[in-house]
């Protein structure tokens, strides 16, 4: 059985790290998203993903951001995976060219979803992940949500994580929008919902504020990785901490 991952997210909007809050962009982090990159290769990150997180896709913040990928790259010690806004072989191809290790898909999926088999025949499955952002409409019922949160689909995320594997997709990023930036964990019936429907890796996002909230997206959700953004900026050593406290809960971590 492969080893369980954890991965810090960076948010970037305008070239600054951001905090997220239900979508929404609070306050800023760091001004320069190299700093966070440095603490994540000395507390021993597994990945790293980056987010462009802008609400619309300019081409001076693109150019932006493709310059903060290149500077990631040169500085990162682990896989880096890039998502936001990606919507051509082109883009991709750039991205990779800058650094990225893997790239993440999400609205131009839905828009799309032959693109993501292109993607994968193009440059391989384990170069694309599917990220899937997701909202609780009723008790019961969850739809896909796109286009930076603003627009709910007819979409239900367990079906469409299968669908994303059936595309090509070689991982599943989910995010559930009611928890995200909530600090109540993540949401465990969504996770468990995905989970049951895909065999590739499914990585976990949205909502944790302790370290047992990793704990549970593992053995009670199912994920294979877990993936946090806020607390690991504001937590001196956390990643080292959290590993920690996850062999202690007997998580069989990198």
């Amino acid at each position: 059985m492969l080893k369980k991952r954890l991965i810090p997210v960076l948010l970037i909007r305008d070239g600054t790290v951001v905090q997220s809050v239900q979508f929404k962009l609070t306050n800023v982090i760091h001004w320069d998203p190299v700093i966070a990159i440095d603490f994540f290769n000395r507390w021993a990150a597994d990945e790293i993903i980056v987010l462009d997180v802008d609400r619309a896709k300019k081409t001076e913040g693109r150019e932006k951001f493709y310059d903060i990928v290149y500077r990631l790259s040169k500085k990162c010690f682990t896989p880096l995976s890039v998502g936001g806004w990606i919507e051509s072989i082109d883009e991709i191809r750039e991205l990779l060219q800058r650094g990225a290790d893997k790239v993440i898909i999400n609205t131009k999926f839905y828009e799309d979803p032959a693109f993501v088999t292109e993607a994968a025949k193009t440059f391989g499955t384990q170069c694309i992940v599917v990220s899937i952002d997701a909202k609780k409409i009723t008790p019961k019922e969850y739809r896909v949500v796109i286009d930076r949160g603003r627009k709910i689909t007819e979409k239900d995320p367990a079906m469409w994580a299968y669908e994303a594997e059936q595309r090509g997709a070689g991982e599943v990023f989910l995010n559930c929008i009611d928890h995200d930036g909530f600090r109540q964990g993540y949401d465990l019936e969504l996770l468990k919902r995905v989970r049951e429907r895909i065999t590739i890796p499914l990585i976990a996002m949205g909502g944790v504020f302790t370290w047992q909230h990793l704990v549970d997206g593992i053995a009670i959700g199912g994920a294979d990785a877990v993936a946090a953004a806020n607390i690991f900026h504001y937590t001196e050593h956390s990643i080292k901490k959290a590993k920690r406290y996850l062999k202690e809960k007997g998580i069989d971590v990198r």
